[in-house]
């Protein structure tokens, strides 16, 4: 017998004995009314002080339709439903949260250190883009040695595809990948499977369409803060920061995730005494003190204010921040490319990847040429090397470019392999893109499902992002620019999984990591990198383990042989073949990663 997962709710629906019990914080509303679909209902709520309105009632039954008609008639759904009947603009649904019956109760996760992060997008990743299609294919992926998913948001958003960042409805999962029931079995076969899954969640932001909070709840934004979206949501009220806080809490506890992954952290403006990220971080430390709960951060800003580790080096806040730095030094020394963000790296790119390797951050308060000479980062070198979250490709960097080109159409092959070494090997936490594991060819597109006057807007501005790129402004002028709405752009960033060598190659360097680096990694604490040559395109780097041993990492990302003579310890994984022994010798060949051991027993 299973067990049974709820959260209680201080906004929207809750089942309560009697019937359900509905909230909505409305202040700009003079009444609030409670529709029941497919009846001609209309029950007024009551006020219940500070703008909320209140209503126990028994005509809404589980799985039936319900939303609020305000005082000019106009009909909204519930903000924070846990189920939509269809899109945005409809009914919401009545969800008995507790029916889900978890096979897997007593999971409580596993240990950061052993995280091989593998990113995918629930649409695009299998043939029927559900969470049961993404269930469907766990094993392949656990064979290969990933240890965790993580998925883009799920929050349901206008249309059926979506990147899923455009969320106007944060609690219910979206209805077109199977709602909050197939989430439940997703989570549940990828524990069954000893995978860890974390989620992708948006709290900058709210999407373009179906959005409905400014018509009842006004305050719920700062209109004198501008944000790219709008006014800032107003974090220092109390109804808004539960909100923010309860949804967190809601998909750890009532969906079981291992973690939460928070998007773009530097548009969180939040002046209060405790910041709303810290106290959301406090509030889960507190209520799962028993799980293994990973809470990460994506910051342009660099920002280390939330890294924050115990004697134990166990995270009081925020577990790790993706590190930009290092995919960006990687891809401009790979590609050559200097546009954009890439040229804050093009001039010395080898050296920036391994200071990024060594210490975290490649920018820790330099100017940055790409910001307008705007300095950016703190130092982070104090941090364990495991706060760092490194990639070679995500959903950002490849669908940000204006054909969605994957690193593997950029590149030879050799160079892939290379990186992925570094990638894999350094004590860093990896994470990989859908796709990877397979040298997956095929681009991943901006796509989104918008109609009308949103729908053009939304193709013009694409179009208009790679105006001044000096990459793609041949797509810009000759307007080549995939159109983000077109059923057809989504369909070109579906995946076409298949055998390849690459599959092997990854699954050796996973079980390297796993034989040499991860039982290591425990105790690992700050100041452990550093960066021992670099000439050209060749490097080294070393870090002082948890457990005393010396790691180090010799790369040569450059096509001729570089000198390198280096005594780093013994070699356990060599890429290509041989480069051990010629790296023994002082010299690495080209396109060439050798990761060594010292003070083993």
């Amino acid at each position: 017998m299973g067990a049974h997962f709820a959260h209680e709710l201080p906004w929207g629906a809750e089942l309560v004995d009697g019937g359900a019990r509905f909230r909505l914080w409305a202040p700009a509303q003079a009444n609030v009314s409670l529709v029941v679909a497919d009846t001609d209902q209309a029950i007024p709520m009551q006020a219940a002080g500070g703008g909320w309105f209140e209503l126990t009632t028994d005509a809404v039954d589980v799985g039936r339709g319900y939303g609020f008609d305000l005082a000019d008639g106009r009909f909204v759904p519930d903000p924070a439903a846990r189920a939509q009947m269809g899109d945005v603009h409809g009914f919401s649904r009545l969800t008995d949260p507790r029916a889900y019956d978890w096979r897997h109760p007593d999971w409580t996760g596993r240990l950061w250190e052993e995280a091989v992060l593998y990113e995918l997008h629930t649409g695009a990743f299998s043939d029927d883009g559900t969470f049961d299609g993404v269930a469907g294919d766990l094993d392949r992926l656990a064979e290969i040695g990933i240890t965790a998913i993580e998925l883009l948001p799920v929050a349901q958003f206008s249309g059926n595809r979506g990147w899923g960042y455009d969320g106007v409805l944060l609690y219910a999962p979206h209805v077109a990948y199977g709602g909050p029931e197939g989430l439940k079995r997703l989570v549940d076969a990828a524990h069954e499977r000893g995978l860890m899954i974390l989620l992708d969640v948006v709290y900058n932001h709210f999407g373009p369409d179906g959005n409905y909070l400014p018509l009842y709840a006004p305050d719920f934004f700062h209109p004198e803060r501008h944000t790219p979206w709008g006014g800032a949501i107003a974090f220092d009220r109390k109804p808004v920061r539960d909100f923010f806080i309860h949804n967190a809490l809601y998909w750890l506890e009532e969906f079981r995730f291992d973690g939460l992954r928070f998007d773009a952290i530097d548009y969180i403006r939040d002046d209060s005494e405790e910041p709303i990220l810290a106290e959301m971080a406090r509030e889960v430390r507190a209520r799962f003190p028993d799980r293994h709960i990973h809470l990460t951060v994506e910051d342009d800003d660099n920002s280390t204010r939330l890294l924050d580790f115990d004697a134990d080096n166990r995270p009081r806040l925020f577990t790790a921040e993706w590190n930009d730095d290092w995919h960006h030094a990687m891809h401009a020394l790979l590609t050559g490319e200097d546009a954009g963000y890439y040229q804050d790296y093009a001039d010395a790119p080898a050296k920036r990847l391994a200071d990024t390797m060594a210490l975290g951050f490649g920018y820790q308060g330099e100017p940055s040429p790409f910001r307008g000479g705007r300095k950016r980062g703190d130092p982070s070198a104090h941090l364990p090397p495991t706060a760092f979250i490194d990639f070679l490709q995500n959903h950002d960097q490849v669908g940000n470019r204006a054909h969605g080109d994957r690193i593997t159409t950029l590149v030879a092959p050799q160079a892939v392999e290379a990186a992925l070494t570094l990638l894999m090997l350094s004590p860093h936490i990896p994470l990989l893109f859908m796709g990877d594991e397979y040298a997956e060819e095929r681009p991943f597109l901006f796509f989104t499902d918008f109609t009308g006057t949103l729908a053009e807007a939304v193709r013009q501005g694409r179009n208009q992002e790679f105006r001044n790129n000096k990459m793609f402004t041949e797509a810009f002028t000759q307007n080549r620019v995939p159109d983000p709405n077109a059923a057809e752009t989504f369909a070109a960033s579906t995946l076409a999984p298949r055998t390849s060598a690459r599959t092997d190659f990854l699954k050796r360097l996973i079980a390297a990591r796993f034989a040499y680096v991860v039982p290591r990694l425990a105790g690992i604490g700050g100041h452990a990198g550093k960066v021992e040559a670099i000439d050209g395109p060749a490097f080294a780097v070393s870090w002082r383990l948890g457990d005393g041993d010396a790691l180090a990492l010799a790369a040569n990302l450059g096509g001729s042989p570089a000198a390198l003579p280096l005594a780093l310890g013994a070699p356990f994984f060599a890429y290509p073949d041989g480069a051990g022994s010629a790296l023994a010798r002082g010299d690495l060949p080209p396109w060439s990663a050798v990761a060594s051991l010292s003070g083993q027993e």
